[in-house]
């Protein structure tokens, strides 16, 4: 049987697996220019103390989605003061990009570092941890790039709103990602320290949906009424039934909202928001028409009319593999275990889209939690400020920065990464022809 799972250990089986597992990757494969990650963990090591406070300053001021204004102002601050180029407020109002050239032409590495949090329970998805990581892969690509007389560009983009607001998806619509021939960043999970996941995750359609219907007196005459409530409890229900149907790895999830609502009024408007997840984006889109249709449906038998409204979409992780085969050389030889199926591969995130655009990696990570404390839960948020959540961050970052380097470095690496990237680009369209044909 292939080893454990090392992200189920100690965390009371959060993903119940069962007994089919993903094996882990037996990487034996040598380190590139070793010397290299040297400089990179040099670096690291050196930021230590400072890249601490970054994070727990952060933690402890969290600010959600679209109003990351303090967070960030620390970090563009911060990356001036390490010698980087950084433009504030950049093309959205709490995005920002910090930009280090390196000799003349050579390749473009992006990385990303998410700043917002949750309402009510902080980073508790460990965006603290993400935007530091963001900014230690940069600054350490930097170092190397002169110590090693490296030319390229290493640019880091502060993308806001990953939390249900598709930062990274308008940020690619206003062409922050033009450019980069690269793409990398990484995010916790669950799990043991000093361990790492490969796996994809879901894409995610939000759809919100209006019903409008006719208010009437519901005790003295009810039938001149048309009951928007009515309408959004059925939709509720159809789509309740519809999950029957629908594969084990699709999710729909909603809720309710309303306004004026009072027993003695027929409501005349409701509105429900919801999320249709699915493996890939075709499979998503084929599923949002069926729960439209439960839509349509709850309208017709309440008699009110239906103003349904599809939101951005996130798309679901399209994990290079050519880049994935070099953290996991990287990653195994130095710092611990990788597996190719858990992770965060139920959840959805923004940089999905980044990965349909151009070649990419996200790599999710173990930091330890208490019992039924995995992301988006009190518990997470406490685990995100621990000393073993920093170092097992800093692990990863120092696996991301090697693999930067090494895109600007070395000709043959880059040209295999976009041959993967293209081959999978061809798969994703096979992948929609097979969905449209069923």
């Amino acid at each position: 049987m292939p080893p454990p799972n090392p992200f189920v250990q100690n965390i009371n089986d959060l993903w119940r697996l069962g007994d089919e597992r993903s094996p882990v990757k037996n990487t034996s494969a040598s380190i590139y220019r070793p010397e290299i990650l040297d400089t990179i963990e040099q670096v690291i090591t050196s930021l230590d103390d400072d890249l601490r406070r970054l994070n727990l300053d952060i933690h402890e001021h969290p600010e959600l989605r679209f109003e990351e204004h303090r967070t960030h102002d620390v970090l563009t601050d911060f990356m001036m003061k390490q010698g980087f180029s950084v433009t504030p407020h950049h093309l959205l109002e709490t995005a920002w990009v910090a930009t280090f050239t390196h000799g003349s032409g050579g390749r473009n590495i992006g990385v990303n570092s998410e700043m917002d949090a949750l309402p009510g329970i902080g980073h508790a998805c460990g965006h603290n941890l993400i935007a530091m990581a963001g900014v230690a892969v940069a600054c350490a690509v930097k170092t190397a790039m002169q110590k090693h007389d490296i030319s390229g560009t290493v640019v880091l983009l502060g993308t806001p709103a990953e939390e249900g607001g598709g930062g990274k998806a308008i940020l690619i619509d206003r062409g922050a990602y033009e450019g980069m021939d690269v793409c990398l960043m990484c995010h916790p999970a669950p799990g043991p320290p000093h361990s790492a996941s490969l796996n994809s995750c879901l894409a995610r359609q939000t759809i919100e949906v209006e019903f409008f219907g006719h208010t009437a007196h519901a005790a003295l005459s009810p039938w001149e009424g048309q009951n928007a409530l009515d309408a959004a409890v059925l939709a509720y229900t159809n789509i309740s039934v519809l999950r029957q149907q629908l594969k084990p790895s699709h999710r729909v999830h909603g809720i309710f909202e309303g306004k004026d609502w009072t027993p003695n009024i027929i409501p005349d408007y409701a509105k429900m928001t919801w999320y249709v997840r699915a493996p890939t984006r075709a499979e998503m889109m084929a599923t949002v028409k069926r729960v439209m249709a439960c839509f349509q449906a709850a309208a017709l038998a309440t008699g009110c009319k239906i103003e349904p409204h599809l939101k951005g979409a996130v798309l679901d992780l399209r994990q290079n593999e050519a880049l994935e085969d070099e953290f996991g050389a990287i990653f195994e030889n130095r710092y611990g275990p990788v597996d190719y199926a858990y992770g965060i591969g139920s959840a959805s995130t923004d940089f999905g889209n980044v990965t349909y655009a151009l070649p990419s990696l996200h790599p999710g990570y173990g930091i330890p939690t208490e019992k039924d404390g995995g992301n988006h839960t009190p518990a997470f948020t406490s685990a995100a400020k621990t000393i073993e959540a920093h170092n097992a961050t800093l692990d990863v970052s120092k696996t991301l920065a090697a693999i930067g380097v090494r895109i600007l470095a070395d000709d043959q690496f880059f040209a295999k990464v976009r041959k993967t990237f293209e081959k999978d680009c061809q798969l994703r369209d096979e992948e929609a022809r097979q969905v449209d044909s069923t």
